[in-house]
């Protein structure tokens, strides 16, 4: 499907991987580029770049689970294809389990129904990697199991089956995508933060890292431009409608290794801290992403040791 003139939705737009996908989104000439995000924890300087490179670019800041109002906005953005980016964060779901579920699944829910309904063409849901859990196998397909291990993994799969079931049932054209875990500029540092940005932020304010558990567990990391870039590839191809797809590098890490990456590309030799396992941490994810390389070519470009480093110094430039 070619992308050019169309008219694109980004749910989650201004966050760590929404803004990057817009900025990707803008190289393939959409004739409408719209954004919807409740600036939880999305930032508007997160589309800075995106708003130079696309004046027109429309942002809405409202929440995806207020139906209403969703369907209010893809009517006046006349919708052609939503790429559904919004969610809640893995540590907030141990906080508010309830909040966090309930959000995350009603999200999910209103794009499907919405979309049942005729207010936009095609859906791009973003799901995530911790649906999986820990690797009952690896690498891990996508038929691996879904063996959630904390209540946003459990709504992120629920959404999953949602999206699903309204493929099957209503025709909804639909396709899955799978991100293992992502890195790069932008990644949120503040609340709900995850491992890079907090080990930088730690470093940078003279405290030493910490990491949880032995740190032994692996992670399949990708760089965020790499992942926004498999998103529009997929949305692109025809192949992908109806399908569930992984992103990701196909390589694992482990955390001690990943801290003494970061540590380097710091130029930090002092101490690392340990604490006990955080609840609900999986113990190893290794991505198997040859549905997606046949699909659609997909081949990450950037390596982890240059993707640390340019992380790195876009903390360390915006400090």
């Amino acid at each position: 499907m070619d992308l050019s003139g169309k008219s694109i939705l980004v749910t989650g737009g201004a966050g760590f991987i929404g803004s990057h996908l817009v900025d990707r989104l803008i190289d393939e000439n959409p004739g409408n580029l719209a954004v919807v995000d409740n600036l939880w924890l999305g930032r508007l300087a997160n589309l800075a770049q995106a708003r130079e490179r696309y004046p027109g670019l429309r942002f809405y800041q409202e929440d995806v689970a207020r139906e209403r109002a969703m369907a209010a906005i893809f009517r006046r953005e006349e919708t052609e294809i939503v790429f559904d980016l919004a969610t809640i964060p893995l540590p907030a779901s141990l906080k508010r389990p309830k909040w966090s579920a309930r959000q995350i699944y009603d999200m999910a829910l209103n794009m499907c129904e919405l979309g049942r309904r005729g207010y936009f063409g095609r859906l791009i849901h973003c799901s995530s990697s911790e649906v999986y859990g820990t690797a009952a196998y690896a690498p891990m397909d996508e038929m691996h199991p879904l063996l959630a291990r904390t209540p946003y993994a459990a709504a992120k799969a629920a959404a999953d089956l949602l999206v699903q079931s309204y493929q099957h049932t209503f025709d909804l054209e639909a396709t899955i995508v799978r991100p293992f875990n992502n890195y790069g500029p932008r990644q949120n540092d503040q609340n709900y933060a995850g491992i890079i940005p907090i080990v930088v932020r730690r470093v940078l304010a003279g405290k030493p890292p910490v990491i949880f558990g032995n740190g032994e567990q692996t992670r399949d990391y990708s760089f965020v431009t790499d992942v926004a870039d498999g998103i529009v590839q997929l949305a692109r191809s025809e192949a992908t409608a109806g399908q569930t797809l992984n992103l990701a590098s196909g390589q694992e890490i482990t955390v001690n290794d990943l801290v003494h990456g970061i540590a380097a590309a710091m130029n930090y030799d002092g101490p690392i801290e340990y604490a006990p396992e955080r609840p609900g941490d999986v113990r190893r994810h290794l991505a198997d992403v040859t549905r997606a390389r046949a699909l659609i070519g997909y081949q990450p470009r950037t390596e982890l040791r240059s993707g640390l480093q340019q992380t790195v110094d876009w903390y360390l430039n915006t400090a």
